[in-house]
């Protein structure tokens, strides 16, 4: 339960340091607060759900592991392209500030999702070693 902790709170300062950002570039150039909000909600559970997908398999066997972590990656793509397809075809954001939000985000937060999935493997073979 540990790893998940950490990187929830690491999700959370990070996303308290993103949204400061986001206040400091709103008080200053007109960004559409609701496209933004919505990308990085997208975008952050995106992420929490690829980091339980992963601690889910984690002592799995390596077929098991396989399947529900690169699956997973394929669902999670798919809904979350369908997701902005529609959010998109209902003209729920703007999309300019949509669509620079969820990449700066998706590219910040897969950073994020990566040094998690090293810090677990770190954890088990110092476990292992130690």
């Amino acid at each position: 339960m540990k790893p998940l902790f950490d990187f929830l709170l690491k999700l959370f300062i990070l996303s308290v340091i993103l949204w400061g950002v986001v206040y400091w570039g709103y008080t200053r150039y007109p960004v559409d607060l609701m496209s933004v909000f919505t990308a990085w909600a997208i975008v952050a559970v995106n992420t929490l759900a690829g980091y339980v997908l992963f601690e889910y398999a984690f002592d799995k066997e390596s077929r098991v592991f396989t399947l529900v972590v690169f699956g997973g990656v394929a669902m999670r793509l798919l809904l979350i392209m369908a997701l902005v397809l529609v959010i998109n075809l209902l003209h729920l954001v703007r999309p300019i500030d949509f669509a620079v939000s969820f990449i700066s985000f998706y590219c910040i937060y897969l950073v994020v999702e990566i040094l998690g999935y090293q810090k677990r493997n770190q954890l088990k073979n110092a476990a292992r070693n130690g």
